[in-house]
């Protein structure tokens, strides 16, 4: 392989973006560890942070979305947008990129298109079940497109796809012990175990549900970890105070992960794609709860395609005050039911997405590289 490949990975917004997005770049400079990695993403996102903490450059455009409500942020958008295009081929320009793989967020669009203008191999890493009219535009450019669901042949040139499923945190994959899980936070190992998150950033709805039915869990005969979401924890944790519950741990942000997972026997999460690769890949009984706050609708369709094959139990958000509590209960007291969610969220596990989307990049980049250094 050549020693000077260039790759650029563009997108962010959202940790659901972003650890796939590490993980594809960790995964390639494993296979060649002279290629040369620049990200691309949204400035004032998480990514900003994130990325260089994993130990890679980033550059940020000033992109970000649009609002489904009548609000002066649209007005700002376009100019954001001009800027962002205008900026996203200056980066092109300069770096000089072999290849170029979008794993979605604002600042996909503008870097993708750039590169595709200027014949730069491109590739798509498509998280959800349902697409985005971002990706399904730059789908018409892009030479590959790799899926986490099967059947997307409705959205895609059937060419062009490649499933792999989602890369995920390698962290979480630790086989680490319930004992030292349970002493990490706290809890009895004989006792079963709800985990409740949100995403990286929390879940409303999901908080009040919780919030509002502290009282069921007097009982102590399950326990909770709840992780609330920064913004949330102030409130969610003064509530759950009142109670007192030596079952409860509340925290604003759940670092080892891979702990949490090892205690919980049931998982109340959202349905971004990157949390159901997760649950896929350790077997965890879920009860998702899809956010109605993003684009298509898609945390729905990723969690019917899980309904569909009895891999997870949904709760519509609109109805997660009156009834989420209620259904984890029924779960937690039907052990049956728990084994039979395992077992079937377990065959949607793709464990080497990282490596298999690695491959398809560095293959683009070095074909890339040829034709560009035969000239």
């Amino acid at each position: 392989m050549s020693s000077k490949l260039k790759i650029i990975v563009s997108g962010g917004g959202t940790g659901g973006h972003i650890f796939p997005a590490i993980s594809i770049a960790d995964a390639i400079k494993s296979l060649n560890p002279n290629v040369k990695i620049l990200f691309v993403g949204a400035t004032g996102r998480m990514e900003m942070e994130r990325v260089p903490a994993a130990g890679y450059q980033i550059v940020g455009l000033p992109v970000a979305g649009f609002q489904r409500r009548l609000t002066f942020k649209n007005i700002t958008f376009f100019f954001k947008l001009a800027a962002s295009i205008l900026k996203a081929r200056k980066i092109i320009r300069s770096f000089k990129p072999d290849a170029v793989a979008g794993v979605g967020g604002y600042a996909s669009g503008p870097v993708m298109r750039a590169a595709a203008a200027k014949q730069i191999p491109t590739l798509i890493q498509e998280q959800n079940s349902y697409p985005g009219v971002t990706n399904r535009l730059l789908a018409k450019k892009a030479v590959k497109i790799c899926t986490a669901y099967p059947d997307m042949e409705r959205f895609f040139p059937p060419e062009k796809i490649i499933l792999t499923g989602n890369p995920v945190r390698r962290a979480i994959l630790n086989k680490a012990d319930r004992n030292e899980a349970c002493r990490e936070f706290g809890l009895q190992p004989d006792r079963q175990t709800i985990l409740i998150i949100g995403g990286s950033l929390g879940a409303g709805s999901i908080n009040k549900a919780v919030q509002s039915k502290l009282n069921m869990l007097k009982d102590g005969n399950v326990q909770v970890i709840w992780q609330t979401g920064k913004h949330y924890y102030p409130e969610m944790s003064a509530s759950a105070a009142r109670y007192n519950l030596a079952n409860l741990k509340v925290m604003p942000f759940i670092q080892r992960m891979d702990l949490a997972y090892a205690v919980a026997d049931v998982v109340i999460s959202r349905a971004g794609a990157g949390t159901i690769s997760e649950l896929a890949l350790l077997g965890k009984a879920a009860v998702l709860v899809p956010s109605p706050n993003v684009s298509e609708d898609h945390q729905t369709k990723n969690a019917m395609a899980l309904v569909n094959k009895k891999a997870a139990v949904l709760v519509r958000d609109a109805d997660a005050h009156e009834h989420l509590l209620a259904e984890v209960e029924k779960l937690v007291c039907n052990t049956s039911l728990i084994a039979e969610l395992q077992t079937n969220i377990h065959e949607f596990a793709k464990p080497d997405a990282d490596t298999l989307i690695a491959h398809h990049v560095l293959e683009l980049a070095e074909k890339h590289s040829l034709i560009k250094n035969s000239k």
